[in-house]
């Protein structure tokens, strides 16, 4: 599953994107203070960020130089009132990806983050391409094979998930803990056999392991 993370210090409008998003079947997590944001952006794994400009403690534009100065390419999508080029232009130059100038309809930000989570996974279709022929899509939240749809658990899907959005790269045992098992009383035997129940429908080496690096899922 998609998951956002808002930063917005008006609550009540807080707590209108947030339960219109979560509707959406997004994960949100929601923050009134930059400060607090930031450490979740180094503790968590987000698909995007939603990031007003005129917060406490930390304002939106200093998140962002942050964030991207710590190479965290996530996708950021700022709120703003301000209409100034000149902000505008800087939030650009700092690396947002977009914009979207308060007071907004909610179904132009629901396109909006459909957008970004589309560019950041590259793809044009709505299909990632996986190794073995194996195509995994986003909207759906499906996993595919010769466009038969493997029939996998809401948590399969949301292990399978998590590591499509890292293909490529080895995640832990302890990020797929917190990521999808959002640090629940489980243990890692758990995981470790659904991992397994994933493989049994997939293929053996669909869901690849390293000793001390963890589990991925390659891109073709």
């Amino acid at each position: 599953m998609i998951k956002i993370l808002l930063l917005e210090d008006d609550y009540l409008y807080k707590i209108s994107i947030k339960e219109f998003l979560e509707e959406l079947d997004f994960i949100v997590d929601d923050f009134d203070n930059g400060e607090d944001a930031l450490n979740a952006i180094f503790d968590k794994k987000y698909d995007l960020l939603l990031l007003d400009i005129r917060v406490p403690k930390m304002d939106g534009f200093e998140l962002v130089k942050y964030v991207r100065e710590a190479s965290i390419d996530t996708p950021i999508i700022i709120l703003t009132s301000l209409t100034d080029i000149k902000n505008l232009s800087r939030g650009y130059e700092l690396g947002c990806n977009d914009y979207i100038r308060k007071p907004f309809d909610m179904i132009e930000l629901k396109h909006r983050i459909e957008q970004q989570i589309k560019n950041c996974f590259q793809t044009s279709d709505d299909a990632i391409v996986l190794d073995f022929g194996f195509k995994y899509s986003i909207k759906k939240s499906l996993l595919y094979k010769d466009n038969i749809i493997i029939e996998l658990s809401s948590k399969e899907l949301e292990l399978v998930a998590f590591l499509v959005q890292n293909r490529g790269f080895f995640v832990s045992i302890e990020s797929l803990h917190e990521n999808v098992w959002e640090n629940k009383d489980i243990s890692y035997a758990d995981i470790r056999m659904c991992i397994k129940r994933v493989r049994e429908k997939t293929n053996k080496d669909f869901i690849k392991t390293k000793r001390f690096l963890g589990y991925k899922i390659d891109k073709q």
